[in-house]
C-alpha cells in the first residue's frame, strides 16, 4: 500500500515537472527562433522580457523540485532497460529528433548526473585555490578588477557618445547654400554692387543679353533716365563705384518712338 502511494506521488510529481520543463523548453526555442530569424526587428526591451520569462520559469521549477510534497529525485536511480546500436524511430520521435540511438557508448553521457571527471577535477582545484586566498589578496584582486572594468566602461561610453554625435550629424540636413553668397549675388545682379564697368560699354548701359526693367532684352542699349531713376529708387541707393550719366537722356534710345 505504501509502495503504491509513493509510486502515485512520484508519477504526479514527474507529470508536473515535465509540464514545467516543456514550458521552459518552448520559451527557449521561441527565443532562439527570434534571434535567428527576427534579429533585425528585435530590440533590447524584448530581449529583457524573454530573459525575465526564462528566469521566472527556472525559479518556479527550482521551487517545485525543492518542495516537501515532491520526492527527492536525487535519491532515485535511472537504469536503462534496453541498449541498442540500431536507430530507434520511437526514441527519435519522443526526443523530437535529438536522440536517434541509445547505445552503450552514448548512455553514460545521456544519464550523467555529474560533470566529466576531468572537468570535475579542474573545478575542485579552482575551489581549493580560491579557499586558500587571504582576505587582503582578494581585496586587491577585486580592486584591480574594478579598475579594469571601469576603464573599459569609460572607453565604451566615450565611443558611444562619438557614435551618437556622428549619427546625429549625418541624420541632419546638409547645408548646400550660403545666405551671404546669395545676398551678394542678388545685390550684384539687381544693383550692380561690386561690378566693374567695361571700357567698351557706355555709362548707363546694360551688358548684352541682360533683361531690362520691363522684362525685355535690351542687348547693350541705353536706359532712359526716368526708367533708370525708377530702378534706382526701387532697388535702393546706387553704390558709389557705379556712376550714371544724366545727359544720356538727350541721346536717341533704340526703343523710343
Amino acid at each position: 500500500m505504501k509502495m503504491q502511494r509513493e509510486e502515485k506521488q512520484l508519477e504526479t510529481a514527474l507529470d508536473a515537472i515535465l509540464l514545467r520543463v516543456n514550458d521552459l523548453k518552448n520559451s527557449i526555442g521561441s527565443m532562439i527562433f527570434k534571434l535567428e530569424n527576427e534579429s533585425e526587428n528585435l530590440n533590447w526591451p524584448n530581449l529583457l522580457d524573454n530573459f525575465a520569462l526564462l528566469s521566472s520559469q527556472l525559479v518556479s521549477l527550482s521551487k517545485m523540485l525543492g518542495h516537501d510534497k515532491y520526492p527527492l529525485l536525487r535519491t532515485l536511480a535511472i537504469i536503462p532497460l534496453e541498449l541498442s546500436p540500431e536507430r530507434d524511430e520511437q526514441l527519435l520521435r519522443l526526443t523530437e529528433g535529438r536522440v536517434a540511438i541509445f547505445s552503450h557508448d552514448l548512455a553514460p553521457d545521456y544519464l550523467r548526473t555529474k560533470p566529466v571527471p576531468e572537468v570535475e577535477q579542474k573545478m575542485i582545484q579552482l575551489e581549493h585555490k580560491a579557499s586558500n586566498l587571504s582576505f587582503e589578496t582578494v581585496q586587491k584582486q577585486m580592486t584591480a578588477y574594478s579598475k579594469v572594468v571601469g576603464h573599459v566602461w569609460e572607453i565604451v561610453s566615450k565611443a558611444r557618445e562619438e557614435w551618437e554625435t556622428e549619427g546625429s550629424g549625418r541624420s541632419g540636413s546638409a547645408i548646400t547654400s550660403s545666405l551671404a553668397d546669395t545676398n551678394t549675388l542678388v545685390a550684384a545682379v539687381a544693383m550692380g554692387k561690386g561690378l566693374k564697368v567695361c571700357d567698351g560699354m557706355g555709362q548707363g548701359q546694360l551688358p548684352p543679353n541682360m533683361m531690362g526693367p520691363s522684362g525685355r532684352p535690351v542687348g547693350g542699349g541705353q536706359l532712359p533716365s526716368n526708367q533708370l531713376q525708377q530702378q534706382m529708387g526701387s532697388m535702393g541707393k546706387v553704390p558709389s563705384g557705379i556712376k550714371t550719366n544724366i545727359k544720356s537722356a538727350n541721346q536717341m534710345h533704340p526703343y523710343s518712338r
